[in-house]
């Protein structure tokens, strides 16, 4: 069945960093287009980003352009999202999903960004 494992979440400061990892298993990742999505306490899910099944196009939310960088490694079944100049903001709980619903989502990695 599908598989999704996220790891990377931790608690940092306000222009501090992290980089998010999902592994993947259970369907064919290569040929998959994948999503970042995260959840604020008491808000619904919102896309961060989506990339194609090659990895050669993504699309961020405005409200992370410039400031994350999602990455996948087709050969690791892996992929990764690279966090920088977070904000209070970005605190939520992070997924890797096939879809921008998270109807199929891993477990989720915890992202605070408090002072």
């Amino acid at each position: 069945q599908v598989q999704l494992v996220e790891s990377g979440g931790a608690s940092v400061q306000p222009g501090g960093s992290l980089r998010l990892s999902c592994t993947a298993s259970g369907f064919t990742f290569s040929t998959t287009t994948m999503y970042w999505i995260r959840q604020a306490p008491g808000k619904g899910f919102e896309r961060v980003a989506v990339l194609t099944s090659a990895g050669s196009f993504v699309v961020y939310a405005d409200s992370v352009k410039g400031r994350f960088t999602a990455s996948r490694d087709n050969s690791k079944k892996t992929m990764f999202l690279q966090m920088n100049s977070l904000k209070s903001e970005d605190t939520a709980v992070y997924y890797c999903a096939q879809d921008e619903r998270g109807d199929v989502r891993g477990q989720g990695t915890q992202v605070t960004v408090s002072s």
